[in-house]
């Protein structure tokens, strides 16, 4: 309920959320699902622009993954591991980064490096969506060239899988290439994304 919420842009609410939640499985909760949940309250932090709690949630959850053993957790919970932790951080880091890029694009682009090579190409929909965002890290750092070299990768990514909302992250990338300034390699991957999304 907190991460629907939150994609309806209502982040205090998913706070709220998130505290019941950890107020409900208390001590019972394994490390695992503590820092899955510590994720859900930075998310929510990220949301609201607090910068400050959103880093300390986020510690938190890296103290708690950082504590978890194995055969302690319930199977659904079993795909929150040291990659998740890094590309969540660094989608919401990214969130941020959009409204004040100088204080979080680098950041947010560390993060997502870190889940891609924890998760490499296997990872599917996931290594397209962080490929993306690592993309928009660069635009927004304004290093043209290693947005163009990362809008390729995102568009090759994306091209193996059938996930709508790798398109819809594809597409918020398009608006980054467009302008009139734009150099040739920078139209090329508009025309590679373009091309993508019409198909």
């Amino acid at each position: 309920m907190a991460r629907q919420m939150l994609y309806r842009d209502r982040p205090q609410d998913a706070l709220e959320l998130v505290h019941l939640a950890q107020k409900g499985v208390g001590k019972a909760a394994s490390a695992r699902l503590r820092a899955m949940l510590h994720t859900r309250e930075a998310w929510a932090y990220a949301a609201m622009g607090r910068s400050a709690a959103f880093r300390r949630a986020t510690g938190e959850a890296a103290g708690a993954l950082a504590d978890a053993g194995t055969g302690e957790d319930p199977h659904w919970i079993g795909y929150f591991d040291e990659a998740e932790l890094s590309g969540v951080t660094g989608g919401r880091l990214l969130d941020m980064a959009r409204q004040e890029p100088r204080q979080h694009a680098e950041s947010a682009a560390d993060s997502i490096r870190e889940a891609l090579a924890r998760r490499g190409p296997e990872a599917g929909r996931s290594h397209a969506l962080d490929t993306i965002g690592l993309a928009e890290c660069h635009f927004l750092m304004g290093d043209m060239s290693g947005a163009v070299t990362h809008t390729r990768r995102a568009v090759e990514a994306a091209a193996l899988t059938q996930s709508n909302r790798v398109r819809t992250q594809l597409g918020q990338l398009y608006p980054y290439t467009v302008g009139r300034g734009a150099s040739r390699p920078v139209a090329e991957a508009r025309t590679m994304i373009r091309d993508l999304l019409s198909t």
